[in-house]
């Protein structure tokens, strides 16, 4: 069995993979003739993605999004895409995070994150389990779109026509998803005090959706 295949489509660290080099004389050639032969890639130094070697397996990218900056979990427009509220795929990873924000360009496409404050980003967070091996924490349905509503500049919202007007036509979100949605997980984070008023005024547009 090859050294690398229990983490196939896993993201490891240099620490890992010289643990299960110990054997060898020059661990960190080894290292670099994985990269050589295009069965690690380098997504930042120190951390390494491996690549599925004839099984079939995948290379989650929530997971690496996850593990490639932290404390961080996937939102924004690609959670809001994972759950069917909006119709095209993003070009990147978006996720949220305490620290600040931050972008990596990798072999596997680009990875983005803002910063929310503590206590609003520790709410409404999903652990996903893909396979028995890849799991990854993704925001909830609600509290992707609140991040995406918190974190979006520019936005002159007044009314519940004007949301509607930017969720339904220029985002062109689905409106069956919207309706699932809960508007008083909303208000809570309303209550929270981080962009308040939009929070407030995304769940009064949710519960016109009901009416």
């Amino acid at each position: 069995m090859s050294l690398l295949q229990s983490f196939s489509g896993q993201v490891v660290t240099h620490g890992t993979l010289q643990s299960v080099l110990t054997g060898y004389k020059a661990p960190n050639f080894k290292i670099h003739r994985w990269l050589h032969e295009g069965r690690l890639l380098s997504l930042k130094k120190g951390l390494y993605a491996v690549v599925p070697q004839q099984t079939g397996q995948f290379i989650s990218l929530p997971l690496v999004a996850n593990q490639l900056y932290g404390p961080s979990h996937v939102s924004l427009e690609f959670a809001l895409f994972h759950y069917g509220l909006i119709p095209e795929a993003v070009a990147q990873v978006t996720s949220v995070t305490t620290k600040r924000g931050k972008q990596f360009d990798t072999p596997l496409g680009r990875f983005s994150y803002q910063r929310l404050p503590v206590n609003y980003y520790a709410k409404g967070i999903r652990y996903i389990r893909e396979t028995a091996t890849q799991a990854y924490m993704m925001a909830s349905p609600e509290k992707a779109l609140c991040d995406w509503l918190a974190l979006t500049p520019n936005l002159k919202l007044y009314s519940i026509k004007g949301l509607s007007t930017l969720l339904l036509d220029d985002m062109r979100m689905d409106i069956a998803g919207l309706q699932g949605l809960d508007p008083a997980f909303i208000r809570q984070l309303a209550g929270l005090g981080f962009r308040s008023n939009r929070m407030s005024l995304l769940a009064d547009f949710m519960e016109s959706l009901s009416c």
